[in-house]
């Protein structure tokens, strides 16, 4: 049986997002959250709450140190419904190589802008059809799991920007086109799919277009 939503959240504001100059110290996989970043996570946590009650749900999460810390601070809200939480590599955030110092990074972001977000490489990392690809067999257990017996009424994954907005490309077959034109999810916003009558799945929140 489907579930009745699926939940995607990005991480809460990181280390990273206030200060990019960190990208030539600290690994991408180990940037943590800011106090910002945390309250963030904690609302979040609550307003997920408010939103499936005393319904169950079942989580998956990037490995990264800020998806995982983003799911602590919302696990605070929503302890009595999860019945699995698991992480999965294949939804951490787009690979963008090894340490790298922000001006560097900015050239990189340029000619990625310039090319395509969805088929430039960025060096010693991914495109986003790289990622794309990946989420593609996520996918596929994501499927495999909804035939479990007594699957939870929601899913909650738990991952990063570039990743939900390829993965709700994979799932409604956008263009390339129409996934460029749109902005990655906010950090902690919440992107709600639902299920409908037919037992197809509605977008039933928006991504900000460029």
């Amino acid at each position: 049986m489907k579930p009745k939503r699926i939940i995607l959240i990005r991480h809460g504001e990181s280390e990273g997002n206030l200060d990019n100059s960190k990208y030539e110290i600290t690994p991408d996989y180990a940037l943590k959250l800011t106090q910002k970043g945390i309250s963030q996570a904690a609302q979040a946590g609550k307003d997920i709450k408010s939103m499936i009650g005393d319904e169950s749900v079942y989580v998956y999460l990037s490995p990264f140190f800020r998806t995982r810390e983003t799911f602590k601070h919302i696990h605070s809200s929503i302890i009595d419904n999860v019945t699995k939480a698991i992480e999965d590599p294949r939804i951490r955030e787009q690979d963008w190589g090894h340490l790298r110092h922000p001006d560097d990074n900015k050239g990189i972001i340029k000619a990625r802008d310039e090319f395509s977000t969805f088929y430039f490489r960025i060096p010693d990392g991914e495109s986003g059809a790289d990622v794309y690809d990946r989420v593609t067999t996520f996918l596929d257990t994501l499927h495999r799991d909804f035939e479990k017996y007594n699957y939870p009424e929601n899913v909650l994954i738990v991952s990063h920007g570039m990743t939900i907005r390829l993965f709700l490309m994979r799932w409604f077959h956008w263009s390339v086109e129409e996934c460029e034109s749109l902005h990655n999810p906010k950090n902690c916003q919440i992107i709600i799919m639902e299920k409908q009558i037919d037992d197809h799945y509605t977008l039933i929140s928006e991504l900000a277009r460029k």
